[in-house]
């Protein structure tokens, strides 16, 4: 999908930082929508929870409701989205090819809610949301958990509205009021600690692009020339899915993900799904 004059405006003058804050204050815009319809609920933004270690995690936006809290991670990215529930990284493609990766939101909000659910305490209901721009289009993302929602920010009241339809009230209001007064306290975070988190998230990206790398480089090409039809051969048999798997597609370009085994380095022996453009694409996942 292409990219209207003023998106391109936004990204020409305003770097990453504002239209993240931007994409969770329409997220917020949309929640106050949610609570004018009858779902009531408190809304905080940019809460920076206490880690292990003296680290933080920071979660964009909570809606702090009866029912439970909702977390979300907003996402204000552009393009075509490709993801998978259980991939390391994600990525959004732009109408001229170019391709941007990022950690998956469902991990990165999984870590929210194991952090907040030993804030507020563990009897108080959490709900995943991963709320993209409207920006942007969901080309092919795969979600096997019923409890997450990866959604575009203008079915974020349809979203709500599923999971509010059928949960039970948890929360006295009295409870909600507390809860908002002890998260409102994380919000009001001194400079230090938000670039402190900061350096915190890129050290953890570097290792584990490091580690990626390091994983990859144990991959060895075929050194041997085939004749054309015994390489086509094992082509098709190292393609086809393992019988009773569904079909892996690669979160970074959407090609198939096919079983490998590592040749050579720690790794040789074991098996992992590698993207079937290799070396195009380097994508590798665990098996």
């Amino acid at each position: 999908m292409a990219k209207g004059f003023f998106d391109m405006l936004l990204d020409e003058i305003f770097d990453a930082d504002w239209k993240g804050h931007r994409g969770e204050k329409l997220t917020e815009r949309e929640l106050k929508l949610v609570g004018f319809l009858g779902r009531k609920g408190k809304i905080l933004r940019n809460i920076y929870l206490p880690k292990e270690k003296g680290e933080t995690t920071e979660i964009d936006v909570v809606y702090i409701t009866q029912k439970g809290i909702f977390v979300i991670e907003s996402k204000n990215y552009s393009g075509w989205i490709f993801g998978d529930e259980k991939a390391t990284y994600w990525t959004a493609m732009l109408p001229n090819k170019e391709k941007n990766r990022f950690y998956n939101p469902i991990k990165q909000n999984r870590t929210h809610l194991k952090w907040l659910g030993k804030y507020v305490g563990e009897e108080v209901p959490l709900f995943s949301l991963i709320v993209f721009s409207e920006r942007c289009e969901l080309k092919k993302v795969t979600v096997d958990s019923p409890e997450i929602k990866v959604i575009k920010r203008d079915r974020l009241y349809a979203a709500v509205r599923s999971i509010w339809d059928t949960a039970e009230d948890k929360l006295a209001e009295e409870q909600v009021d507390e809860i908002y007064g002890m998260l409102q306290k994380m919000t009001d975070v001194d400079q230090a600690v938000k670039e402190a988190h900061v350096k915190n998230i890129n050290a953890k990206y570097k290792k584990a692009d490091a580690a990626e790398t390091a994983l990859q480089e144990d991959v060895s090409e075929p050194t041997v020339q085939l004749q054309e039809a015994e390489e086509s051969n094992i082509q098709k048999a190292e393609e086809a899915p393992e019988p009773g798997v569904e079909e892996l597609l690669c979160p970074r370009c959407g090609s198939k993900l096919v079983l490998r085994t590592a040749k050579k380095g720690t790794n040789a022996g074991n098996q992992f799904y590698g993207c079937s453009r290799f070396p195009k694409c380097r994508y590798i996942q665990n098996r």
